[in-house]
């Protein structure tokens, strides 16, 4: 059986969504901060700067795709933490699991920014993408299973966060599949699905807020 203090340990949820904010905010911060800017010693020139910048796409194209991605899992989980009405010890080590995920994003987001033709380092950054994914969808069906839904949270939420994220997910690896023809489509496919996550929800509004 379990003991106390397993039964006691992870209760409060509004400690785990603090620590889930700084850990976002670091692995935010921490995306611009490993942002180049081309070295005054090349440059000598208005054409030659913007050559220079110009280099640089891949790099602004995974740091756009990294903020997208983390602002995404950021607002999926909080809208997890929304509508559930207590903690457990189980609960918290899953979403510790999940932000483990988040904190190697920076990681291989600089991976894809040197290596961005090359099919693995694109393989390695949608794993990262994939794996944050499933633990929302462990966590949300262990939190359901154990029965710590907020008893007002209607029935159509409760199944529309899990179809979202497999949705979501699949949508991911088509996209990532995409490398196969060639690694800017399938980054063009991704960026167009986090977009869709990001912007199209607000537009579809009927009340046009």
């Amino acid at each position: 059986m379990p003991t106390l203090y397993n039964l006691i340990q992870g209760r409060n949820l509004d400690r785990l969504a603090a620590l889930s904010d700084g850990i976002f905010a670091v692995a935010m911060t921490l995306l611009v901060l490993d942002l180049h800017i081309p070295s005054a010693v090349e440059v000598h020139s208005e054409r030659e700067l913007f050559t220079a910048l110009g280099a640089l796409a891949p790099q602004w194209v995974a740091y756009l795709m990294s903020f997208l991605t983390l602002g995404i899992f950021w607002a999926g989980q909080q809208t997890q933490l929304n509508h559930i009405d207590e903690g457990t010890r189980d609960l918290t080590w899953i979403y510790l699991g999940f932000l483990f995920t988040i904190t190697m994003l920076p990681l291989t987001t600089r991976l894809l920014a040197e290596f961005i033709s090359y099919r693995g380092a694109l393989g390695i950054y949608w794993l990262n993408i994939l794996l944050p994914g499933a633990m929302l969808y462990w966590s949300w069906s262990y939190a359901t299973r154990a029965g710590l839904i907020k008893a007002d949270t209607p029935d159509e939420v409760r199944g529309s966060i899990c179809r979202r994220i497999l949705i979501a997910q699949s949508l991911y690896a088509a996209g990532a599949a995409l490398c196969f023809i060639h690694t800017w489509v399938s980054i063009a496919a991704i960026v167009l699905v986090q977009l869709n996550y990001a912007v199209a929800p607000r537009l579809w509004r009927r009340d046009g807020a």
